[in-house]
């Protein structure tokens, strides 16, 4: 899909006051919204380019105008009503945030309200009636929620059907299933199938070279995993290494285990982060975002013993939830601990570092999350963002900047398992943050160690022990970088630690009579050599139905050294050896 470039900038408008202040991309958007008469509109634009001043500019000339006579905001949540009202008050449009179904008609002194999808579902025919009784503009803020469930969609359906305009906004993938999203056009694909039309297109790599949003540096962490099945085994794996899906579930649960070392040195390295962060951005914020309302209190107090600052909590049922964001967003305070409610559409410029301490694995839940961290007030401040080395996690931070589609799936196709992950994900709930359908277990240990920097696709840093010197390369990057210094820096601390490795291994290994060092061993060889023992790994487990973890951590105990990740070119082949001679002396 490729973004419109409208070539009508010289649109006629009312209200040409507010265009001076719109970005390129939103002006450009605004002239192809009027460039011809239509009804429906869908806008996709990544988290933090403005999509909120684009729908009010749109709105507020559709008003001059008197296309429309009202106003209605459809949001996700009850705190972005506030928001959506607050920023229209800036464009001079009063919106009622706080409208309820019992009221029947809007208040006299508004020119809209904001509602929930929620509040929409539970009775259609009265916002129809709204719609109905005036020329009305409905946005859409996020509008794929408008598809969480087929009721709900009937209903966005039945009450805005009448509506004079709509306008539809989303910042993240849309989700695939059988279940289309009301007032989305779509059209047919070869095979089976459609997919979704947008109307304007504005993707994270264009607005990453504009300046609008900051670049994101993702700092995966690592570590050796022990825990206790409800067979009563006990299994130790490295998170990242190859393993079922159950066991990943089970070692990246027992990273987030507010007792284990993981979660602890992960905090540690994020408030150092925030800490060198902060040299730039004197008010910057950070966001853990946990996956229920225990580990979110466990992490808050851990944040306290580190900082000696007691972190903002923001919890589902909290009914003061909102005035906390809003506090948050307009102080100087350090740290906001939240159970998911912070991750889509709540709007926090200064949050600059955050933490994924959640086990929701869905593609749309980690673009919202990452969201609210990439909102630029400035060039040249960037966002870091630490998670554990889970593959799907990793694939979702290289991908970063990939422009999905809303793809409807032909017949026959099983969306189930997926609709099952989005709807857990998408729930706010109190209870244990457990996958569906995981086997219970129990935490034993959790270590962490540094794993790589993932940036612009590419992968920087060496294996390294949690608060080691490499790892400080890291966290010390200057908060306030261009994209372009990013990379270079990033590529030089990498080149610099390989060297210094180099150094280190030489002179404890040569004598004035030994032959030079061998050259380096190039990450690409590392990686070839990990990839050739994990397949004999597998190779061995489907041979004897051992766990892979229980082999590494067998190798480890024969052949001695750290877990693969922080392991040596010599040390790999050397296990690579060991695990050969097994299967030799076995047949």
């Amino acid at each position: 899909m490729t973004t419109p470039r409208s070539d009508a900038a010289e649109t006629q408008t009312v209200r040409d006051d507010l265009l001076p202040a719109l970005r390129g991309w939103q002006k450009d958007a605004y002239h192809e919204y009027f460039r011809l008469p239509r009804r429906d509109f869908l806008l996709v634009a990544t988290p933090g380019a403005g999509k909120t001043a684009y729908a009010l500019t749109v709105a507020a000339e559709l008003l001059a105008r008197r296309e429309v006579a009202f106003l209605t905001i459809v949001t996700p949540t009850e705190h972005l009503k506030h928001q959506w009202a607050a920023a229209a008050a800036g464009f001079g449009i009063a919106i009622d945030p706080a409208y309820r179904n019992a009221q029947g008609r809007a208040g006299a002194g508004f020119a809209g309200v904001a509602v929930t999808y929620a509040q929409v579902a539970a009775h259609p025919a009265l916002h129809r009636q709204r719609t109905e009784n005036r020329r009305t503009l409905v946005i859409f803020d996020e509008i794929h929620h408008a598809g969480d469930a087929l009721s709900w969609g009937d209903a966005v359906t039945d009450a805005f059907d009448p509506a004079r305009r709509r306008l539809a906004l989303t910042g993240t993938p849309f989700r695939s299933d059988a279940n289309p999203i009301p007032f989305v056009a779509y059209l047919d694909e070869p095979g089976g199938g459609r997919r979704s039309a947008s109307d304007y297109v504005y993707g994270y790599g264009p607005a990453l070279e504009d300046g609008v949003v900051r670049p994101v540096i993702f700092l995966a962490y690592s570590g050796e995993m022990s825990w206790r099945t409800r067979a009563g085994g006990e299994l130790t794996a490295t998170l990242g290494t190859p393993m079922t899906k159950d066991q990943v579930a089970q070692a990246w649960r027992t990273a987030l285990d507010p007792a284990g070392e993981w979660v602890s040195r992960v905090l540690e390295a994020a408030d150092k982060r925030l800490t060198e962060v902060r040299r730039g951005m004197p008010d910057a914020g950070g966001l853990v975002i946990a996956g229920d309302h225990e580990d979110a209190r466990a992490y808050a107090a851990l944040l306290r013993g580190l900082t000696g600052q007691r972190p903002v909590v923001v919890l589902s049922d909290d009914k003061t939830a909102s005035k906390k964001i809003s506090a948050f967003a307009s102080s100087g305070d350090r740290w906001m601990v939240a159970v998911r409610m912070v991750s889509e559409g709540v709007d926090i410029p200064r949050l600059a570092v955050g933490v994924y301490a959640t086990s929701v694995s869905t593609a749309l839940f980690f673009a919202q999350a990452v969201g609210r961290f990439v909102r630029a007030r400035r060039r040249g401040e960037t966002a870091s963002v630490f998670l554990p080395s889970v593959p799907v996690l990793l694939a979702y931070a290289a991908e970063l900047e990939a422009e999905r589609d809303h793809v409807l799936r032909g017949h026959g196709s099983d969306g189930a398992e997926e609709d099952l992950l989005l709807a857990e994900a998408q729930r706010e709930r109190d209870t244990p943050d457990a996958p569906l359908g995981e086997p219970a277990f129990t935490a034993l240990n959790a270590s962490a160690h540094f794993d790589r920097v993932l940036y612009d696709g590419g992968e920087f840093g060496t294996a390294t022990a949690a608060g080691s010197p490499e790892e400080e390369d890291f966290l010390g990057l200057p908060g306030l970088l261009d994209p372009d210094q990013v990379r270079t820096l990033l590529r030089q601390r990498q080149d610099a630690q390989l060297a210094t490795r180099t150094s280190a291994a030489s002179a404890t290994s040569q004598t004035p009579l030994e032959p030079p060092a061998a050259p380096p061993v190039s990450r690409q060889a590392l990686a070839a050599l990990r990839k050739e023992l994990n397949g004999l790994v597998g190779a061995w487990s489907h041979r004897t139905g051992q766990p892979h973890g229980v082999i590494h951590a067998d190798l480890r105990r024969t052949c001695g050294g750290p877990p693969l990740p922080q392991a040596t070119a010599d040390q790999i082949r050397d296990r690579i050896d060991t695990i050969r001679r097994w299967a030799i002396s076995a047949r």
